[in-house]
């Protein structure tokens, strides 16, 4: 699996989460920016060429849609389609802590509106219809996700 392009749809899932409102609050942001340095740098080792920790892709790619304005739908829509075609290089954890993220995001301004929980219900519907298809671990390169 391509990293850079995993944390990339990271990226667009929580952008989507934040925006499916039509604007993305400071404290949507701090969520995301918080999550990424707390949660997924320490538990994530790998780093791009640049020596640079790949879950800051998350950051550059929601950054990135922020400053295009792109609408909500597409970016979900393509982290949806991501996870789907490449399921076989997930685990449940996995797939667990994009769903943390999301919910995270989403309550991160007056709690999870109608729209956001939308999104997380086409997610977890996803995610469900996945699950029996993928291993509750999965070791990737002799490192545990």
């Amino acid at each position: 699996m391509n990293y850079k392009n995993f944390y990339s749809e990271i990226g667009k899932l929580l952008y989507a989460m934040a925006y499916i409102d039509g604007t993305i609050s400071k404290q949507e942001k701090n969520v995301v920016l918080q999550k990424i340095r707390k949660e997924l740098i320490p538990m994530e080792h790998r780093l791009d060429e640049f020596g640079t920790p790949l879950p800051y892709y998350i950051e550059a790619e929601f950054e990135f849609l922020d400053e295009q304005i792109i609408d909500a739908e597409p970016a979900f829509e393509s982290f949806m389609d991501y996870i789907d075609e490449h399921h076989t290089a997930f685990d449940q954890r996995t797939l667990k802590v994009c769903m943390h993220l999301a919910r995270a995001v989403a309550r991160a301004f007056h709690q999870t509106n109608k729209k956001e929980k939308a999104l997380l219900k086409r997610l977890e519907k996803l995610i469900a219809k996945l699950s029996p298809l993928i291993p509750s671990q999965l070791v990737v390169h002799e490192e545990v996700l």
